[in-house]
């Protein structure tokens, strides 16, 4: 039976002394533009943003025991806060979240509205 040998190690190659050029990529065959052809700028159309940030929010908590006390926090980034406590606090708060816009500073600005 042979024994097992240490397993080895390889080491790594000495750093140079002084520093060196880094390999350039090739470029295109035609160099780029063909001949004759200039660059020109290409109009971008400019797309409203597709996840648009959220400005107000409405939190409620419901327990599922019919017993238990219903709370809900409207709040918004102007500065619009509002908590209410019950059922029948947590649907009015609703309603005054659901009529914020049109006082909101953040959302009610000239041109928002369909006329």
């Amino acid at each position: 039976m042979t024994t097992a040998r240490p397993p080895r190690f390889k080491s790594f190659p000495v750093a140079p002394n002084r520093p060196q050029a880094a390999n350039r990529a090739a470029g295109p065959a035609g160099g780029g533009v063909p001949k004759g052809v200039g660059r020109q700028a290409v109009p971008v159309a400019v797309r409203s943003d597709p996840h648009p940030q959220p400005v107000r929010w409405l939190d409620v908590v419901a327990p599922p025991s019919f017993s238990a006390l219903v709370s809900a926090r409207s709040w918004c980034r102007c500065g619009y806060e509002r908590t209410a406590l019950g059922r029948s606090g947590v649907l009015a708060l609703i309603e005054a979240h659901t009529s914020h816009p049109e006082s909101c500073p953040l959302l009610n600005f000239e041109g928002s509205k369909a006329a």
